[in-house]
């Protein structure tokens, strides 16, 4: 099923400064892959089920402190009562996968489609497997769930979005990639990983 998703302001290219932005701008999706993108106004005259978002629409974000999040942190059990917020602590590993499980979970919540490892423990990877985010190579970097903290929004793009590619993609609540930038990627308002709405935001 076709499916066109329309937002207020579409970036598909945000590392390269001369991709045009494209206001009231829409990326129509078949499956997995994106078929067109562009102005709203311009969309092809076939039917498709339409999904309005406000906000910015960009391509989905790589996430550099995967191993950090994923192997050395904790993400509490909502029924633990220990918070929301990853924990510091050593894992056991037949909890390794669970919290590999909730982590990414909350990486799709700040648009992460891409996720940099490496991953040593096999309950990690076989999540990272099965979530369907992009695992790449990265060097084991500190860092939190943000994948914009400390950096650009061209900087923390996984991949461009393109007529043909992936349709890996975020939505986020603010009017400008400057705005997105101030105030984090936890504005994250839904995020489309493979054409599929894997996160959406209350």
């Amino acid at each position: 099923m076709l499916t066109l998703h329309r937002a207020a302001l579409l970036l598909a290219d945000p590392a390269d400064a001369a991709a045009p932005a494209f206001a009231d701008g829409a990326v129509l999706v078949d499956g997995d892959r994106v078929t067109w993108l562009g102005r709203y106004a311009d969309r092809p005259g076939t039917a498709a089920r339409l999904r309005e978002w406000p906000g910015l629409l960009a391509p989905g974000l790589l996430n550099p402190y995967g191993a950090c999040q994923l192997e050395r942190r904790y993400h509490p059990d909502p029924r633990e009562d220990l918070g929301e917020q990853p924990l510091v602590l050593d894992v056991p590993d037949e909890r390794r996968g669970g919290s590999a499980r909730r982590g990414l979970q909350r990486m799709l919540g700040h648009g992460t489609t891409a996720v940099a490892g490496p991953f040593e423990h096999p309950a990690v990877r076989t999540a990272v497997a099965r979530s369907g985010l992009t695992a790449v190579p990265g060097d084991g970097a500190d860092g939190g769930l943000d994948p914009l903290a400390g950096r650009t929004l061209a900087e923390a793009v996984h991949r461009p979005l393109r007529a043909g590619g992936p349709a890996d993609f975020a939505v986020f609540a603010a009017a400008s990639a400057t705005e997105l930038e101030r105030s984090g990627a936890s504005c994250c308002l839904a995020t489309v990983l493979g054409g599929r709405l894997l996160y959406r935001g209350r």
